[in-house]
């Protein structure tokens, strides 16, 4: 089999994720194509679609979310995700475990002898009249189990059930509590009968491969995909990695030439990039940890420079400042894009652009 190094996956993978070429697509066909967007900062992926998208703009995504046509909701890896409505229904019933898993590993003492169905159906009937913030829920479930804990509860509502984040939290610029609804009264159709694993891992690969099955087991959060790789082997094709590891791929995805330039682009703190991968190597090559500061998002993330993640940035006031511990190539190309990131966060200012080094 071909041997991919980890140059050669990390511009496939920039390849598929926009992140080479700014694509001329909108943005709802873009998040589709990229099997979403995590977005635990609500105003993380609008840096994200404007590093992906030939110039993008505020309502390219505010406008969808608006209308219900694109969501946040808790999907792969248990993580907030935005997705299109239609395959929030779609991945749902086949993420659900994932969900589950998440929350009863770690509140397993607290739910401990409690009705769980009997939760989620008084939180079904309690969203069915109206989204409901988290502080709601727990006042709201606290009454039915007094002796539970409430916070326990409110987070039992989100991991059972398909919810919607609604708005207006999500929109540029506006903030507030963080507010629930069912995902079907908010998307306004059924959850479907979900994608097969089969069709899941195609999506994967088209979005972020090569790809090793550990790989769309993190990626997901689900387990055993091993045999459903073995039933899509005649489909797909297979490369070597340099660990020896086996590589699966879709044929006609693109593989560029490892040598294409990659050009500055910054992303914002969590990123589907950076974290799809069980091996990080194609994109991380120190293995440093990806941020996730707190606040709404939109002016800290991280920045690759050739493919790779090396370095931190925020925007205060006016200002985009830098972090890396070390020198970085071509400071003159990242400064520009900077340039273009300030007047994309904050237009209509004096900008300017710094770099701390090795602080």
């Amino acid at each position: 089999m071909e041997l991919l190094s980890p140059r050669a996956l990390n511009r496939a993978t920039l390849a598929r994720q926009l992140l080479l070429d700014r694509a001329d697509l909108p943005a709802v066909t873009a998040i589709e194509r990229l099997a979403g967007l995590q977005a635990q900062a609500p105003d993380a992926s609008y840096v994200g679609l404007w590093s992906r998208l030939g110039d993008f703009e505020v309502d390219e995504l505010a406008k969808p979310l608006a209308a219900r046509e694109v969501v946040r909701s808790t999907l792969m890896r248990g993580t907030v995700h935005l997705v299109t409505a239609s395959d929030g229904l779609a991945l749902w019933p086949t993420i659900k475990p994932v969900v589950e898993r998440g929350f009863l590993g770690h509140y397993s003492r607290e739910v401990a002898g409690l009705d769980l169905a009997a939760i989620a159906e008084a939180g079904r009937a309690l969203l069915a009249e109206r989204p409901r913030t988290r502080a709601e829920i727990r006042a709201a479930l606290a009454d039915r189990w007094p002796d539970a804990d409430p916070t326990t509860l409110a987070y039992a509502i989100q991991s059972l059930l398909p919810l919607a984040h609604v708005t207006p939290r999500g929109l540029w610029g506006q903030t507030g509590p963080a507010a629930f609804a069912l995902l079907e009264e908010w998307a306004g159709a059924p959850i479907t009968d979900g994608i097969t694993l089969d069709d899941l891992v195609l999506r994967y690969l088209e979005a972020l491969g090569p790809a090793t099955v550990r790989d769309a087991q993190v990626w997901s959060g689900l387990t055993k995909l091993k045999e459903v790789f073995e039933r899509l082997r005649p489909r797909l094709r297979t490369f070597t990695g340099t660990d020896g590891k086996e590589l699966f791929d879709l044929p006609d995805s693109p593989r560029p030439d490892p040598e294409t330039p990659a050009p500055p682009r910054f992303l914002p703190e969590y990123d589907n990039v950076l974290l799809s991968h069980a091996d990080r190597v194609r994109v991380i090559p120190d293995g440093r940890r990806v941020p996730l500061p707190p606040g709404n998002g939109g002016r800290r993330g991280t920045l690759l420079v050739d493919g790779e993640f090396l370095a931190i940035w925020a925007i205060k006031g006016a200002t985009l400042t830098i972090e890396s511990p070390k020198p970085l190539r071509d400071q003159d190309s990242i400064a520009e894009e900077g340039v273009r990131l300030l007047q994309f966060v904050v237009p209509d200012q004096d900008h300017d652009v710094r770099f701390d080094i090795g602080g």
